[in-house]
């Protein structure tokens, strides 16, 4: 994706070390390693950069090991609760560490570097209104509308529970369902046999890219997996959200959507426990004004929309070898009142 914006990239011969079957990886990814160090510090030595930012990972740490030498500024930041194995390991490489959530700073945090709750970079949503994103999609101003979405992992059990929940769903909301490359073909087809006059109520896409911004912008309620993106932004929009964490990857997207629930802007739904039956007592969260309405303001209250911004500040201050910014401008920042 990158070459094609015209942003210089250059790739490391490391691999994303995560090779647990017996093959030739197993043998050729320490040397990947140990001829990527010496790249990286050609790279730096050449580029000479005024900082560095990171999220972490085995693929960062040639490049954290050459920074160190050099001495330049890293800042890392991570998105989740429980952070990976990889991201604690690359961590103590970084002079400065930004995470989503405050309860990861307690997990990374060794010796006396900083650590700041920026939460996570999204997206820009500012100029485009719910009316303006619901004269672009084509929804009524009345009509209620879910946003379905389960990301690159594991889609298929949201797109099982909107097929078989289909004709009940749409009585109760016009739906937007992103389904993936794989199961749009059948949505397309669980849209045909849908009554001529329901049809206009479902809306399948095999991805959003821009128009994703226009479907949180419209939504009245999501219903997604536990993404630290996807999270920062349902927040963002002051959404309910029914969310159903992914429940591998060392269960760190559960630890995610945990905190949405206890915030009380969520409801989480266990993977293997989400179908159409689910999918269905989700959506009645639409029928319960008082309670919609208090999930949208326990969403708004944890957004931090201006995540980016207060990165930027630290990387910034990084860069100019001056001093990080206090707490409570971060904070401030990554509310949306700074930056």
């Amino acid at each position: 994706m990158i070459p094609g914006t015209g942003i210089p990239f250059r790739r490391l011969l490391l691999r994303s070390l995560r090779s647990v079957e017996m093959n030739v990886h197993i043998v050729l990814d320490p040397v990947r390693l140990s001829l990527s160090v010496p790249q990286a510090f050609a790279m730096l030595v050449w580029r000479r950069p005024a900082a560095i930012f990171t999220t972490g990972g085995y693929v960062a740490l040639p490049v954290l090991m050459a920074a160190t030498v050099l001495r330049i500024p890293v800042v890392m930041w991570d998105g989740n609760v429980v952070p990976g194995r990889s991201v604690r390991a690359t961590a103590r490489l970084a002079g400065c560490l930004a995470v989503a959530f405050e309860a990861t700073c307690e997990t990374l945090v060794r010796g006396p570097r900083p650590c700041f709750v920026t939460g996570t970079p999204i997206r820009d949503r500012r100029g485009v209104t719910r009316a303006e994103a619901r004269t672009a999609l084509g929804i009524p101003a009345t009509d209620r509308l879910i946003l379905i979405f389960g990301g690159s992992q594991a889609v298929r059990r949201f797109n099982s529970a909107v097929a078989e929940g289909l004709p009940r769903l749409i009585e109760r909301a016009r739906v937007i369902h992103v389904t993936g490359d794989a199961g749009y073909d059948e949505a397309i087809a669980a849209r045909a046999a849908l009554p001529e006059q329901m049809r206009g109520r479902y809306r399948p896409e095999p991805f959003l890219a821009e128009e994703m911004t226009l479907a949180l912008a419209a939504a009245d309620l999501v219903v997604g997996r536990a993404g630290s993106s996807t999270l920062a932004e349902v927040a963002a929009f002051g959404l309910p959200m029914v969310v159903v964490p992914y429940p591998h990857a060392a269960g760190h997207q559960r630890r995610n959507a945990e905190e949405m629930v206890r915030a009380g802007a969520a409801r989480l739904v266990e993977d293997a426990a989400f179908d159409a039956e689910a999918l269905l007592a989700g959506a009645a969260i639409l029928d319960d004004r008082q309670s919609h309405d208090e999930m949208a303001a326990a969403a708004r209250a944890i957004a931090r929309p201006g995540a980016a911004h207060a990165v930027a500040d630290l990387v910034l201050a990084a860069a100019e070898r001056r001093a990080y910014p206090d707490a409570a401008h971060v904070e401030a920042a990554s509310r949306g009142a700074a930056g």
